[in-house]
């Protein structure tokens, strides 16, 4: 799969992403909603994390593909500094000793970058510019995949940052349907962080 394909693709899955949570908040004709609350919710957090899986598989074709010597949509050529001989030969190498490879954490992947191309291009400097976004993701995903005290503590600290008050005993459907403060598109929190996703995805593959 070419790189213009990998974004392509991951682009789909973006907006199947988008559809799941439009789809969840459908009404009748009296205004009320199709699905009930607990229904919403889970497909909202559904959705959130397809999102999430979808960035992980993009980042993970991107590296195998230019590793393995494949070009950019505009036809340019990173430098290596590995040379493995098929697809599976740069999984592995991503890999390493490791029973698996942690995308969700941008230091690790502006890290392996770092050792496999020359300045890390072309995922450098686009990681680092979104490193603390990217961290919030995951903090948004942990508490969608792992209900404990800890990580609704850090989905807290999270929200007090971002919308700038506490909001304690906030699920994440809550958070990411909310319209964030910053944003001069009025975007939610999902629509925002979704945005980052697809500009650093498609920096990468060009």
């Amino acid at each position: 799969m070419s790189l213009k394909d990998t974004f392509v693709a991951f682009e789909i899955d973006i907006n199947q992403c988008d559809n799941l949570i439009s789809h969840a908040h459908l009404t009748a004709s009296d205004g009320s909603f199709l699905f009930s609350e607990i229904d919403r919710k889970q497909i909202t957090a559904a959705a959130f994390l397809n999102m999430f899986v979808a960035w992980e598989s993009f980042l993970e074709a991107a590296l195998i593909a230019y590793m393995t010597g494949e070009t950019s949509e505009t036809g340019v050529s990173p430098i290596r500094y590995v040379f493995p001989p098929d697809k599976e030969s740069a999984r592995l190498m991503i890999v390493g000793a490791n029973r698996y490879f942690d995308y969700s954490n941008p230091d690790s992947v502006k890290k392996i970058a770092l050792l496999f191309f020359k300045n890390g291009v072309p995922f450098e400097p686009h990681i680092s510019s979104i490193a603390s976004e990217l961290h919030d993701l995951k903090t948004m995903r942990n508490s969608a995949a792992h209900i404990t005290s800890t990580t609704q503590k850090a989905l807290e600290s999270l929200v007090t940052r971002v919308l700038g008050n506490p909001k304690p005993g906030i699920h994440l459907y809550e958070l990411l349907l909310t319209t964030l403060p910053i944003s001069s598109l009025n975007d939610t929190v999902f629509s925002f962080y979704k945005t980052i996703l697809v500009t650093a995805a498609k920096l990468i593959s060009e």
